[in-house]
C-alpha cells in the first residue's frame, strides 16, 4: 500500500495498489466525518461502511469503493477542509487526488464502460464543438436551447450523454478571439501591466461578453492585454473523466505556448476558475518541469490579479463609479476559486464599487463535464437546488459569480441571470455591453 499522487509513478494506475490506498483512506475519513456535509460521496461512503457491524471499509466491494469516486465531482471542499492533508499530517490524505487516481486506473484499465467513453470522447473535444458550434450558431442554439426533458433533448442526451434536463450555456456568433482581434487597439498612457488572456472554452465560445468587459476594465486600470496566443482548452474534461494521457497531450502544449508567453513579459489571467485552477496546480502534476512551474507562478485569476494592481505599491485601480452600481450583490464563491487559496478577490473588487456583499458559498455541483452528464442528473440538480436556495434567501439586487457553468445552473434553479464580477465592475464604470449604442 503506497501513498502515490504522482500520475507518472509506476504503481499510479495499478489496481491493487489503489484499491489499497482507497481501503485506506475511507476508512480514516469514515472516522473523521467531517466532510459529510460537502457532497454525496462521504454520505454513501459512511453508509456502505456502517453496513458492516465492524465499521471496516476493507469490507467494500470494489463496486462500492467506485460508486464513491464516480459521486466525486473534485469541487475540492474537503481537501480545503481536511487537517490530515500531505504536508500537514503523516497521515498525506488527499481526496480530491485519490479520486483522480481512481478514475484514471478506472480508464487504463478499461473498466470505464464504453458507453461513458464516448460521452468524455463528445464533451472533451470542447475545441472542436465550439468552433463547429459558432459557425452554425442558430443550428447549435435551436439544439441546447431546446425545452428540457423535449425530444430534441433526449435525441442529444442518447447520442452524447448530455443530460436532457439540464440548462446548457448557448453558442456565440462571434468568438471572443474573433472580437478581439478586429477591436480598435486602444493607447494605454500609464502601463501597470502586461497580460495574456486565456479567454476558456466558456468565454471563447459561449459567453465571449465576459472577456469584453474583462479586455475594458483592464485597458481602464492601464493594463495592457493580449491573447494567449496558440492555448486551446485546458484539458479539464479529460482529467476529470479519467483519461490521463489526453489530458497530458492537451497540457503539454498549453504549457510550451504559455511559458513562451510569460518569456515575452506576460501574467497569464483567466476569467474562469476551473481552468485557472488546472494551469496553476494540476500541470504540475501531470507535466512538470521548469515551463509548468513558470506558467504557474504567472497565472492569476482575473479578479485576482486585477486586486493585485490594486496593492501594489506605485500602482492603483480606477475607483471613480459612475454608471450603475446595485445596493446590494450577492456574490457566490466558485469553488475551484476557494481551492486556489487566493481569498475572497472576487468580493473585495465588488466592494470598490461601493455595493454590499452578501456571499453564497454553496456549490452548484457542476464542475463542467460532470454536472452536465445524463448519469449524473439526479445528484447534481438537488445540489443546485440547495445554491438556488441561498440565492434566493440572499436577496440581493443583483447576483454575481465568476464561473459561468455554476452561474448557468443559477439560471435554471432561480430565473435570475449572474454577473461576472468583471460585468458588474465594467456596468459600474459606466462601460456598455458590447453591442449598445
Amino acid at each position: 500500500m503506497t501513498t502515490i499522487y504522482d500520475p507518472k509513478h509506476p504503481l499510479y494506475t495499478d489496481e491493487a495498489d489503489v484499491r489499497a490506498e482507497l481501503t485506506r483512506v475511507y476508512d480514516l475519513c469514515h472516522g473523521c466525518r467531517l466532510c459529510f456535509k460537502f457532497c454525496t460521496s462521504f454520505p454513501t461512503l459512511f453508509e456502505m461502511i456502517d453496513r458492516h457491524d465492524d465499521q471496516d471499509a476493507g469490507r467494500l466491494t470494489p463496486a462500492q469503493q467506485d460508486q464513491v469516486v464516480s459521486e466525486c465531482f473534485q469541487c475540492k471542499l474537503c481537501y480545503i477542509n481536511c487537517p490530515y492533508i500531505p504536508d500537514l499530517h503523516e497521515w498525506a490524505l488527499d481526496f480530491p487526488r485519490l479520486m483522480l487516481r481512481a478514475d484514471a486506473m478506472r480508464y487504463a484499465n478499461q473498466q470505464v464502460p464504453l458507453r461513458e467513453r464516448a460521452t468524455t470522447s463528445v464533451m472533451g473535444h470542447t475545441d472542436l464543438m465550439g468552433k463547429a458550434a459558432t459557425l452554425a450558431a442558430p443550428v447549435a442554439n435551436a439544439m441546447v436551447g431546446a425545452k428540457s426533458g423535449s425530444l430534441v433533448r433526449k435525441v442529444i442526451e442518447k447520442t452524447s450523454g448530455v443530460s436532457a434536463v439540464r440548462l446548457l450555456p448557448p453558442y456565440t456568433k462571434q468568438r471572443f478571439s474573433t472580437w478581439f482581434k478586429k477591436r480598435p487597439k486602444v493607447r494605454i498612457a500609464k502601463r501597470q501591466g502586461r497580460v495574456a488572456v486565456f479567454p476558456t472554452c466558456l468565454v471563447e465560445y459561449q459567453q465571449p461578453q465576459i472577456g469584453h468587459d474583462l479586455v475594458k476594465v483592464y485597458e481602464r486600470n492601464g493594463i495592457e492585454c493580449s491573447l494567449a496566443e496558440g492555448a486551446g482548452c485546458c484539458g479539464a474534461p479529460w482529467l476529470h473523466s479519467g483519461d490521463v494521457e489526453q489530458f497530458t497531450k492537451v497540457a503539454e502544449k498549453n504549457v510550451k505556448v504559455l511559458a513562451a508567453t510569460v518569456r515575452k513579459g506576460r501574467d497569464i489571467v483567466v476569467p474562469q476558475p476551473t481552468c485557472g485552477y488546472v494551469l496553476k496546480k494540476d500541470y504540475l502534476d501531470y507535466v512538470g518541469g521548469d515551463d509548468a512551474k513558470l506558467v504557474a507562478e504567472h497565472t492569476y485569476d482575473a479578479t485576482e490579479y486585477l486586486m493585485k494592481v490594486h496593492k501594489t505599491e506605485g500602482s492603483s485601480l480606477d475607483t471613480e463609479f459612475n454608471g450603475f452600481v446595485p445596493q446590494t450583490v450577492t456574490y457566490h464563491t466558485p469553488c475551484h476559486l476557494k481551492a486556489q487559496n487566493i481569498g475572497l478577490k472576487s468580493r473585495d473588487l465588488i466592494k470598490l464599487t461601493g455595493a454590499k456583499v452578501k456571499l453564497v458559498q454553496q456549490c452548484s455541483g457542476v464542475d463542467g463535464m460532470w454536472g452536465l452528464k445524463a448519469a449524473n442528473t439526479d445528484i447534481s440538480i438537488p445540489i443546485a437546488g440547495k445554491l438556488a436556495d441561498e440565492i434566493r434567501k440572499a436577496n440581493g439586487d443583483a447576483v454575481a459569480g465568476d464561473c459561468h457553468l455554476a452561474n448557468t445552473a443559477i439560471t435554471e434553479q432561480t430565473g435570475e441571470t449572474p454577473m461576472h464580477p468583471l460585468q458588474l465592475v465594467a456596468r459600474a464604470y459606466g462601460i456598455p455591453e458590447e453591442g449598445e449604442r
